[in-house]
């Protein structure tokens, strides 16, 4: 998304018309679309357009107004983000009650590293608020005694708080379409696994299960669909053998043999996970990474982000063999090639 053109992203329910007479509405004004996606879940309808408002014949105001009438009538939320309202973005961070990534958000902000306002935080559960107010920030507590958010009173605090960019820092719950269409390429999440592997639930004793040397962890753009949006940043680390060992000759039977080993694979993950989504936070508030079909792609003159291993790991690694570079494979190719000729 570039920072000229305004968002308006329309919500509710499906309904013959509905994309006529927004962009009717729009063309009236003198407004180019110049990009446009829609989709539908649970008969729920998300439309989401970036227009060039440069040369609209009306104020901002007046198409806001005009917008939000239209979707009165139609029965539809409509909501606009002038490029101006995104002058001092505002982070909504989700949380449960792991501490670290909220605890490395905070640390960055004020550092004056972050690059924008962490506004409020958000919890199912009650254990972060001191976490919270120990950084002057407003904490809510949505949840049920099971946990259970109540998303209408997530909504109400995030169009409080003019929220232009969510983050689940291990926010152990599934966002509802309607929240994430709201909030479209404007939700990050860190999960601790390599990604598209392991998706769901209990990611390590998954990788564990399966006997992997290398695990990590990876922050991506939520969508409706689990732990399967476009990947922003990965970390890997190695799963070290007593790890191994652990968990291949702990009894099957027993949970608690298992926690051993998740626990250590945890302890390693955890520190990535803060590095990885903070790296992912900052990547989208500078706008240098954008997405498009499913995939994230870096703007040609942003910084030097470590977006997967070490530059220190990625010259261990090695740079041959290569098919037909170097060694025996090249000199009969370059016998073949002389007797060919």
């Amino acid at each position: 998304m570039t920072t000229d053109l305004t968002e308006i992203t329309v919500i509710g329910g499906d309904d013959t018309g509905l994309i006529a007479r927004v962009t009717t509405l729009l063309f009236e004004r003198g407004i180019n679309i110049e990009d446009l996606d829609q989709a539908v879940r649970d008969g729920l309808f998300r439309m989401t357009m970036s227009v060039d408002t440069a040369d609209m014949v009306c104020t901002d105001a007046t198409l806001r107004r005009d917008l939000h009438e239209l979707g009165d009538d139609l029965g539809v939320d409509v909501q606009v983000r002038f490029p101006s309202d995104r002058d001092t973005q505002q982070v909504a961070v989700l949380v449960t009650k792991e501490s670290h990534c909220l605890e490395a958000l905070f640390e960055a902000w004020t550092n004056d590293d972050l690059g924008a306002d962490i506004s409020v935080v958000v919890g199912n559960h009650d254990d972060l608020r001191p976490l919270a107010e120990q950084y002057g920030v407003p904490f809510h507590d949505i949840g049920d005694e099971k946990g259970r958010p109540d998303e209408d009173e997530l909504l109400d605090l995030l169009a409080e708080h003019d929220t232009d960019l969510i983050v689940l820092a291990r926010y152990m719950r599934i966002l509802s379409p309607n929240v994430v269409f709201r909030y479209e390429d404007r939700i990050i999440n860190v999960h601790p696994s390599l990604l598209p592997a392991f998706p769901g639930a209990k990611a390590y004793r998954q990788a564990l299960e399966e006997g992997v040397r290398i695990a990590g962890v990876t922050a991506h753009y939520v969508t409706t669909d689990l732990d399967q949006g476009p990947i922003i940043t990965q970390r890997a680390f190695d799963v070290p053998d007593d790890v191994v060992e652990q968990s291949s000759t702990g009894d099957q039977n027993s949970s608690s043999s298992d926690d051993a080993p998740v626990e250590a694979l945890r302890n390693r993950g955890q520190p990535l996970e803060a590095d990885a989504l903070l790296e992912a936070v900052k990547l989208h508030l500078n706008n240098d990474v954008s997405v498009h079909r499913g995939r994230t792609t870096l703007r040609d003159d942003a910084e030097d982000y470590q977006l997967g291993l070490t530059r220190e790991a990625t010259e261990a690694n090695p740079d041959r063999p290569l098919d037909g570079i170097g060694g025996a494979m090249a000199d009969a190719e370059s016998v073949e090639e002389s007797v060919d000729d």
